[in-house]
């Protein structure tokens, strides 16, 4: 369906370098004919809103620590309200797109502008706001030094153009969208489904190898910890506190590679993690050394150690612990990333909210830990090493499906919207058929079929 798309036979231009030209039955109207600036205050009743780049806007739960990185005032009477309709904008971050319409009665930072938005159908409206083209539009209305304070000025926004179809067309467009979106969803689940499977088989192998070796005819003996079991005979309990110590050196000059821990790919410079939020000045971060272990003290719960494999410096929050005589840290880094060493690791962490739970100096330093010869420790890297390879290729071919997915979705979403493929013969089909698949649907596709048969 989607290789069926033609343009428009008649266009007209938009006078946008980003926009190119756009349908001539459609409207391109100046922004500021569109929005009324509203500043309705003092409805802490009303549920707390947010605003992210990837979601536009939603209403934010008090306990989901991944959305979380903000500290809630007790008092919010100061706080906007966003009617169910409302464009929300994050001034300082509108430049990525981060903005939406508000799907229901809320308030949200009296840092963001809230607008009435004159738009006949709302869902195109977000849709045309937060393409490519129109982040393009936001950037260059916002002022600002240096990127990530980039400020959207009202004067500089209200002169972006923005196209109108009819209302009729608005809504074909709109269910266009969620029958592409739902079919692209779908396919981008199942392989998601494929990588936690893949992830579930790797990580029982890493368990079962820093846990009980490579020698399944190996004695064992009881480990006297509960998230662990029985242990080989010859393997040794330590406290962490005899294998590792805090070290604490800080950066003079912020000149050393700055260092970004991630989930996914552990301690790697900044420029390969995009979503790292970037410090004027490293000077006073704390530097660490190759074969440190590092530790993110915020999400130690969730495995979050990287072994450290050159030299950088990193944040002040994290902590730095330098092993102590001959042990390979890439061992006990895999073991404290295993999911069974997480429920210590969380009983060990302190903290009233999820998302601040802090994991201290001396509290890891009570963790017991299996500690097999050192010898043993590099054959059991080399092993893991060995099984897992084809894994973490499957998986990582996988998530380039889906980031070329995504990034065809939003061409899609950008071209439909901007007027550069006309839906609407393809919509007539869709409304002609009444086995077309709704995009709301709650199937489950088949990992092994990934055909999008669009």
């Amino acid at each position: 369906m989607i290789a069926e798309l033609k343009p428009y036979s008649e266009t007209q231009s938009t006078g946008s370098r980003w926009l190119g030209r756009a349908p001539a039955h459609w409207q391109i109207r100046n922004l500021r004919t569109l929005i009324r600036h509203r500043n309705e205050r003092d409805r802490s009743d009303l549920p707390l809103l947010s605003v992210a780049r990837e979601k536009g806007v939603f209403v934010r739960s008090l306990t989901d620590a991944d959305e979380n990185h903000n500290v809630i005032p007790e008092d919010l009477t100061n706080y906007k309200v966003a009617r169910a309709g409302n464009l929300v904008i994050n001034k300082m971050k509108a430049w990525q797109g981060s903005m939406g319409i508000a799907p229901c009665d809320g308030i949200v930072s009296p840092a963001y502008y809230v607008f009435g938005f004159d738009i006949a159908n709302s869902t195109f409206g977000q849709a045309l706001l937060r393409s490519r083209p129109y982040v393009a539009h936001f950037g260059q209305a916002s002022d600002g030094v240096r990127v990530g304070q980039w400020d959207l000025s009202i004067p500089g926004m209200r002169n972006i153009p923005v196209l109108v179809p009819p209302p009729e067309e608005q809504a074909m467009i709109v269910r266009f969208l969620d029958h592409a979106n739902g079919r692209l969803e779908r396919a981008i689940r199942a392989k998601r489904k494929v990588i936690a499977l893949l992830n579930e088989q790797k990580q029982a192998i890493i368990h079962r190898a820093v846990t009980r070796g490579l020698n399944p005819a190996a004695s064992l003996k009881p480990s006297g910890i509960p998230w662990l079991g029985d242990i080989p005979t010859h393997w040794e309990i330590r406290r962490t506190k005899y294998l590792f110590r805090e070290v604490d050196n800080r950066s003079v000059t912020g000149a050393e590679t700055h260092l970004a821990m991630s989930q996914k790919l552990g301690l790697v410079p900044s420029s390969m993690v995009q979503s790292t939020l970037r410090s004027e000045s490293y000077i006073g971060g704390k530097l660490c050394e190759p074969g440190d272990l590092v530790l993110n003290r915020l999400k130690a719960h969730l495995g979050v150690f990287a072994f450290a494999k050159q030299h950088g410096v990193i944040s002040p929050d994290y902590t730095v612990f330098r092993k102590l005589g001959d042990v390979h840290t890439e061992y006990f880094e895999s073991m404290l990333r295993s999911s069974t060493c997480r429920r210590e690791l969380r009983i060990r962490a302190k903290g009233i909210v999820e998302g601040f739970w802090r994991l201290y100096t001396d509290d890891f330093y009570d963790i017991r830990l299996p500690v097999p010869p050192v010898a043993e420790q590099k054959q059991i890297l080399s092993s893991i090493d060995e099984q897992t390879t084809d894994l973490s290729t499957a998986i990582l071919r996988l998530e380039r499906e889906i980031a070329l997915l995504w990034e065809y979705r939003m061409r899609l979403v950008a071209d439909v919207v901007t007027g550069q493929l006309d839906v609407r013969p393809a919509v007539a089909h869709l409304l002609a058929d009444p086995d077309s698949m709704p995009a709301d649907a709650d199937t489950e596709s088949n990992p092994e079929d990934q055909t999008l048969d669009l």
